[in-house]
């Protein structure tokens, strides 16, 4: 069985109203990628995903660079040691 790495992203800069979130999903759905993301209403994205350790290096650099429109400033990258189970899929969420 291969290892899975779960990561908490904070996505900051202009990455709402711009595709932000439909881009990770798809960009995760391409990936193997489950988890979830979300907007935020302090105008950040955030993100929970979980996969293969390269493919979790790999959605970590998409998240930075984002969609054509937005603005990338900042994506903090935390672990997450106890990650709940996705049932085998990536969702766009409710804006908390």
């Amino acid at each position: 069985m291969s290892e899975t790495i779960t990561r908490h992203l904070m996505i900051r800069g202009r990455v709402q109203g711009v595709g932000y979130r439909n881009y990770i999903e798809y960009k995760a759905g391409e990936l193997g990628i489950k988890g979830w993301v979300r907007n935020r209403l302090d105008g950040s994205v955030e993100a929970v995903v979980q996969g293969a350790p390269q493919s979790v290096t790999t959605i970590i650099e998409c998240a930075q660079r984002g969609p054509r429109a937005s603005q990338v400033s900042e994506v903090t990258v935390s672990t997450v040691a106890a990650a709940e189970d996705f049932g085998g899929r990536f969702e766009i969420r409710q804006t908390t």
